[in-house]
C-alpha cells in the first residue's frame, strides 16, 4: 500500500494516519517490521460512529479499546500487518518513542504532541507493523513553526504543562475542583487553544469522554 492508500483505508474506518516511521529493533515488534504506521481517530468523523457502537452501548469497561481492536484487527489482517495497541502490556508498546521518531508528529511548546490535522488532540488507537517499507518523509510543515501567538503556553489554569515536564498532580488537583469543570466538560484548555485543534472537528462530548477516562479521583 502507498501512504495515500493508507490514508484512504483509515478514513473509511473513521481513523487517520498520524505518522510513519522506520523503527529500530524492538522486542514488541515482529522481526521483519520495516515500517510502523501510527493510527488515531479522525475526530471529524469518529465520534458519531463510536457513540453508537456496541462497545459503548453495552456499558462494560474499556469500550474504546474494544472498538479499536474490532475495527483495526481485520484491517491489519487484510494487509499483512501486525496491530499493536497502547493497552497491550505490560510491557507496553513504546508509542511515545515511536511518535518522536515519526515523520508527521512533533512535540509542541507545552510538550504535547501536535499534528497538522489533529492539532494537540493527538491520541493513538493503534500502531500497524508492516513487513515492507513506506515513504516516511515529512510532507507538511510542523504547525507550531508558523504559530506565532502559541496560545497553548498561556491557558492552563495551573501551569501544569511546562514543555519538558507535565505536572500531573497539579492537573488532577485542578480537575477535582469546580474550576476544573470546564476542562472536564470540554477537554484540556491547552489542547483546545491550539488553532489547529479548533479546526479538527472534535466535539465536546468526545473530549468529555476522554477526560472522564483520564481523571479517576
Amino acid at each position: 500500500m502507498t501512504p495515500e492508500e493508507f490514508n484512504q483505508a483509515a478514513q473509511i474506518r473513521k481513523l487517520m494516519v498520524l505518522g510513519y516511521l522506520s523503527p529500530q529493533p524492538d522486542p514488541c515488534l515482529p522481526k521483519n517490521t520495516k515500517t510502523v504506521v501510527l493510527i488515531g481517530p479522525d475526530d471529524e468523523n469518529f465520534w458519531p460512529v463510536f457513540k453508537r457502537s456496541p462497545e459503548i452501548l453495552d456499558g462494560t469497561s474499556d469500550p474504546l479499546d474494544r472498538w479499536s481492536k474490532r475495527v483495526i484487527d481485520p484491517w491489519a489482517n487484510d494487509i499483512g500487518a501486525t496491530a499493536l495497541y497502547p493497552s497491550d502490556g505490560p510491557p507496553y508498546p513504546p508509542f511515545i518513542a515511536w511518535a518522536k521518531a515519526s515523520s508527521t508528529l512533533e512535540q509542541s511548546p507545552v510538550g504535547l504532541f501536535v499534528h497538522a490535522k489533529a492539532g494537540l488532540f493527538v491520541s493513538f488507537r493503534a500502531a500497524l507493523a508492516l513487513p515492507y517499507e513506506l515513504s516516511t518523509k515529512q510532507t507538511t510543515p510542523p504547525p507550531c513553526d508558523s504559530c506565532i501567538p502559541q496560545p497553548c503556553r498561556r491557558v492552563c489554569p495551573v501551569n501544569a504543562l511546562k514543555g519538558d515536564y507535565y505536572d500531573v498532580a497539579a492537573c488532577h488537583a485542578h480537575l477535582a475542583t469546580d474550576a476544573g469543570a470546564d476542562c472536564m466538560a470540554k477537554g484540556c484548555r491547552a489542547r483546545r487553544a491550539c488553532p489547529v485543534s479548533q479546526a479538527c472537528g472534535r466535539v465536546d462530548e468526545q473530549s468529555a469522554f476522554h477526560m472522564k477516562a483520564f481523571f479517576k479521583p
